[in-house]
């Protein structure tokens, strides 16, 4: 089963002093980081990708942990995974590609790492589109019985003594696509060969221990990251897309949320469910061209 991205879009590893970061490159013009979110990969852009490479270009990357990458073990406080170790990871990866100025979209997880690069390196980030996410401190400092049911993975994969590997581990194909399918809403299938990918590259076990950490790290080194950060602002412009039909968008009032982390806030909802790229890529697209052009 083929990968769904052209044969436009070229791929490299690049060294991000120690880690090896997988990437595709594709297009022309202003350049656009494109990250992606729990549990997939840079696949999730397969649709959008394309159309957006035909007036910028576009870096796609696995995080670390994730896909392709590196996938370094976890430590005692799994500071490996903390979002400001993940977001200098991209940043050394687009100035390894000679992009110290660039936009950034980041769905679920990078989304998280958007947040966190845009803080850290003001000067490198133009604008921040968030999918489907509010900042991690409101959603834990906002937690209650329908945020455990709703985000029930996030106590899950933070829980410690190897619960959550074991468990994932027997069937990571199941894990995949019953967290998936459960949280799509109409619109664009899922392509079969960008889950294909999804699961390929999530049975491996150093994948599922480097996410569990990922989360881990959400749940502790992040949030003190984040307490220190208290008051703080993204200096760049700030898009946030969310579902309506997803648990962030009936939950949230998510440009509220966001309006106490960023100056310049603007977004709405689209008729769709968590998978922002893939059930709706042409909203999408349209919605990231507007606000990178803008």
């Amino acid at each position: 089963m083929s990968v769904p991205l052209p044969s436009s879009f070229t791929y490299r590893t690049i060294d991000a002093d120690g880690v090896r970061i997988n990437c595709a490159v594709g297009g022309d013009g202003p350049p656009i980081l494109l990250l992606h979110g729990y549990p997939q990969t840079h696949l999730i852009w397969h649709h959008v990708a394309p159309r957006l490479a035909t007036d910028h270009t576009v870096v796609l990357t696995d995080l670390r942990g994730y896909g392709d990458s590196h996938k370094p073990r976890p430590g005692q406080d799994d500071a490996e995974y903390s979002k400001r170790a993940m977001a200098r990871d991209q940043l050394l990866v687009m100035r390894s590609l000679g992009f110290d100025r660039f936009g950034i979209a980041g769905h679920d997880r990078g989304g998280r790492v958007g947040h966190r690069l845009a803080l850290d390196a003001p000067d490198a980030v133009t604008a921040l589109a968030v999918l489907d996410i509010v900042p991690t401190h409101h959603a834990f400092g906002h937690a209650d019985m329908t945020f455990g049911l709703g985000y029930y993975h996030w106590f899950f994969l933070a829980a410690g003594n190897g619960i959550p590997e074991r468990l994932i581990g027997r069937d990571p194909e199941f894990w995949i696509t019953a967290r998936m399918t459960a949280r799509h809403h109409g619109g664009t299938p899922f392509d079969p060969a960008a889950v294909a990918e999804y699961v390929r590259c999530f049975s491996d076990p150093a994948a599922i221990a480097a996410s569990c950490a990922d989360y881990r790290a959400a749940a502790g080194i992040d949030l003190r990251h984040d307490e220190a950060d208290a008051g703080r602002t993204i200096a760049c412009p700030l898009l946030a897309l969310w579902g309506e039909h997803s648990f962030v968008g009936r939950t949230y009032d998510v440009l509220a949320a966001w309006r106490g982390y960023a100056g310049d806030v603007r977004g709405r909802a689209l008729p769709s469910d968590h998978y922002l790229p893939e059930e709706q890529p042409e909203l999408v697209t349209t919605a990231l061209r507007d606000f990178f052009s803008s």
